[in-house]
């Protein structure tokens, strides 16, 4: 029923991914999500990549503005050439913040820049396949030369799929007009807001590019509190109130808050930041929240309750890897029930 990809702390580094995604591919995973933050994201899904045979990966997602498309190219295109078309390329645009403060790159206004940055990936990889003239000019690129030289050339799989991470509704717009797939935030997974919201903008998008979402990708990433016995499960929702007590602190986030009339949480979280406050926020996220926005069951029950949450809406969800690899197997049990269930 599901395609299922395995996710990665943030914190995992190139000492760790290889044997992280062995264990993935070895649970029957159909993919990994490597993340773009505390290490390169292409180094990542090198790696796991190169110590996998079947295994898809998808960096989830790229930080893409300070990178310049042509570098991303490059790299993507190596990637699917040496995996044999197993690579896919989650993009997101971070905040202004980081973007200026952290990457010291110039900010401009995200969504025409996402929309002109998937162009250009396409125009260099048509250059890359065809040999077709480079010719891609926008307001923030402008792709004109490409020697033959430079050119790396055909490869047998030359679709990468370009999903793009988005939250707001212009980005999600966005997402259903030109991209392959889209990678949703933990703050937007209820199936409520993808219901009465994610879907209908991705069809408002798709709708104003002209084509239908049949083969879009839409990566659910929910906050699923999981284990074996129900005192697992009760640590991991502890976990995820504390996750989602610091997540919702971000009013780029309150869109689902407002959806369900909890906004007011949001501000007081916002200001419990900055009157530091942080080891309290966890107490503003209430039972009710988490039964709204993270998945709680056993491994023995989770994909019901997930085909009960998703079915319909997705065809794509990701899992979380047990921390004690002791309980490998149940849950890889779990996620061969999920993939096969009716």
């Amino acid at each position: 029923m599901f395609t299922v990809y395995a996710s990665t702390p943030e914190s995992m580094g190139p000492r760790e991914i290889v044997a992280h995604a062995q264990r993935a591919e070895a649970m029957g995973f159909d993919g990994l999500q490597v993340p773009d933050a505390v290490h390169d994201g292409f180094l990542l899904a090198a790696m796991a990549l190169n110590a996998t045979v079947r295994l898809k990966v998808c960096i989830g997602v790229l930080v893409a503005f300070p990178r310049s498309p042509m570098n991303v190219a490059l790299a993507a295109w190596d990637l699917q050439a040496m995996s044999d078309g197993r690579f896919e390329l989650g993009l997101g645009t971070q905040v202004k913040g980081n973007i200026e403060g952290r990457y010291s790159t110039p900010w401009t206004s995200p969504v025409p820049r996402m929309r002109e940055y998937i162009g250009a990936l396409r125009a260099i990889f048509d250059t890359f396949q065809n040999g077709s003239k480079l010719d891609y000019v926008s307001e923030n690129y402008r792709f004109t030369r490409m020697q033959p030289f430079f050119n790396p050339g055909p490869i047998e799989h030359p679709r990468i799929p370009l999903l793009m991470g988005a939250v707001g509704p212009v980005m999600t717009n966005l997402a259903g007009e030109v991209a392959d797939g889209m990678i949703t935030h933990p703050t937007n997974t209820p199936p409520r807001y993808i219901r009465e919201v994610v879907l209908p903008r991705l069809r408002e998008g798709a709708g104003r590019g002209g084509r239908e979402l049949d083969g879009f990708n839409l990566l659910l990433c929910a906050l699923v509190a999981t284990g074996p016995d129900a005192d697992s499960v009760r640590r991991e929702r502890e976990k995820w109130r504390k996750m989602l007590g610091f997540l919702y602190s971000t009013p780029a986030y309150w869109p689902s808050l407002e959806l369900f009339g909890w906004q007011h949480k949001g501000e007081e979280l916002l200001r419990m930041t900055r009157e530091n406050r942080w080891d309290q926020m966890s107490a503003i996220i209430d039972d009710g929240m988490l039964d709204t926005f993270v998945p709680s069951a056993t491994y023995a029950t989770i994909p019901a309750v997930l085909r009960d949450w998703y079915g319909g809406l997705s065809g794509t969800i990701t899992f979380m890897m047990p921390d004690d690899p002791a309980q490998d197997g149940a849950a890889a049990e779990a996620i061969h029930r999920l993939r096969t269930m009716a």
